[in-house]
């Protein structure tokens, strides 16, 4: 399937799936939820289109509940009119997760927006799954505490378990899953289960939190989450510094993390994205490739860690430093790197982004960003590259002609070539966005038919009539 034009459907209709939304379940779906349940055409249209390359695949209807409850009710009457159910959180998923190609019901938990719990004490907080991180972080302040997961966009709670979110942050704090402690979630046939205690650890039986964690809805819809919370660094210092190419940028990381160094962020930009961001935000950056670092920890720490790493980029022929360590002066040094998706996008406006993100053992990461970037140049193809280098994930935002077919064409089989690299490497599709519809003919190369056989046999067991986000992660017949 072209990645780039409208999905087709993942499984016909009309087998052991509605066709179309039964008039009693709206009626049912209505008297439930009154005017938060609706078949308007733009609420359908909003919860069928996301930040992907794909175009719109609009749901039924769409429901708005308030609790676990009002959830496990709605999925209850959509299993027995066999109508599918696709969570919806931020709508910022980009890889078509949220994209209803069976039909079926948008559930739409963004009024579930509660924090729950706090508790300093123990440092976690429990949240509705529609809690997005911003306000978890601003519900945080002054505890001496915050939530560290940072994917860039203000996503949901719950979106960031379901697709293991990650971002700036993990090189020290970790991703979604590292994060997550505990879980409600809402099985297919509208049972409640609550995956483990708040302990800190547990050896009582299978770890279901982390097989719900990157699932994407297709083996339950996640309605509460306990996360992880971190103290509050004493001291913070941000770094800026350029390189004559993106190689020496990325081996200036893995030599700091080799010795050692606890980087809290280390953020790399090409010199196209460099381009993109000052006409976007009107900035002079020197357009080279770029490293954008944080380090944390005590003022002392802090101090020698600058220190070291100063002379390492030094030795890589890293010039130009810019630091900061007041909140504000951080905030500029960062807004760049927090632009770039946007700014990248502006590059070649009227354009459509194939986005990848793949993610590959430290060791070969200098290698695979070199081996890639003489992909784009010899392609022709307009592919600015950044990401989170400190982890081994990088992204590269192919910039397409939606109604040019030879372009589409070629952005698939770029991507393809990229995965392939990554998995030779003995890294992984996708390191951060998810599998979703995009990422799915990559799974059996990752992991082998026999792990990708073992996935639909779970997805089989915990949703039979295969009613949650149907034709995301597997595909899967049904009797």
């Amino acid at each position: 399937m072209n990645a780039l034009t409208e999905p087709s459907l993942m499984e016909p209709r009309g087998s052991h799936l509605a066709a179309s939304l039964p008039a009693a379940l709206d009626r049912l779906l209505s008297a439930l939820l009154e005017r938060r349940w609706t078949t308007s055409a733009s609420d359908r249209l909003t919860h069928g289109s996301d930040e992907s390359s794909y175009l719109p695949c609009p749901p039924w209807g769409v429901a708005y509940p308030q609790s676990t409850d009002e959830v496990a009710q709605i999925v209850r009457l959509c299993s027995e009119h066999r109508v599918p159910v696709i969570p919806y959180g931020a709508g910022s998923s980009i890889e078509g997760h949220l994209l209803a190609v069976a039909g079926g019901v948008s559930i739409d938990l963004s009024r579930m927006s509660h924090v729950l719990a706090v508790r300093p004490e123990d440092l976690t907080a429990t949240v509705q799954a529609g809690v997005t991180r911003e306000a978890l972080n601003a519900a945080l302040s002054g505890t001496g505490f915050f939530f560290s997961v940072d994917p860039g966009a203000n996503a949901s709670i719950g979106g960031m378990v379901a697709t293991s979110a990650s971002g700036t942050n993990t090189v020290r704090y970790g991703t979604m899953r590292e994060n997550t402690l505990s879980l409600t979630v809402v099985t297919a046939d509208g049972r409640v289960v609550r995956t483990a205690s708040r302990a800190r650890k547990s050896s009582a039986g299978y770890c279901l939190t982390q097989l719900f964690a990157g699932s994407e809805g297709t083996l339950g819809i996640i309605t509460e989450v306990t996360v992880r919370l971190h103290p509050v660094p004493e001291a913070i210092a941000a770094a800026v510094v350029t390189f004559p190419d993106t190689v020496s940028a990325v081996r200036c990381v893995m030599e700091t993390i080799q010795l050692g160094t606890p980087l809290a962020r280390a953020e790399m930009l090409d010199a196209l994205t460099i381009r993109a961001i000052n006409a976007y935000s009107g900035m002079t950056l020197q357009q080279a490739p770029t490293l954008f670092l944080e380090f944390c920890g005590s003022e002392a720490s802090v101090a020698a860690q600058s220190e070291l790493v100063a002379g390492i980029a030094a030795e890589h022929g890293g010039s130009d430093f810019a630091w900061a360590t007041r909140p504000e002066e951080r905030s500029r040094l960062w807004k760049p790197r927090h632009n770039a998706l946007f700014a990248a996008l502006q590059l070649r406006p009227g354009s459509k982004s194939l986005t990848t993100d793949i993610c590959v053992p430290l060791s070969n990461l200098a290698q695979c960003i070199d081996e890639t970037v003489q992909d784009i140049e010899s392609s022709g193809l307009l592919a600015p590259v950044f990401g989170h280098v400190g982890d081994g994930n990088f992204h590269c935002l192919v910039l397409v002609d939606p109604n040019d077919a030879t372009e589409l064409q070629q952005a698939e089989q770029f991507s393809a070539r990229l995965i392939d690299r990554a998995i030779r490497c003995d890294g992984t599709c996708t390191g951060e966005h998810g599998v979703g519809l995009h990422k799915k003919p990559y799974l059996v190369l990752e992991h082998g038919e026999d792990a990708v056989d073992l996935m639909r046999r779970i997805k089989r067991a915990l949703d039979p009539h295969n009613i949650l986000n149907p034709g995301k992660v597997v595909d899967v017949q049904v009797p």
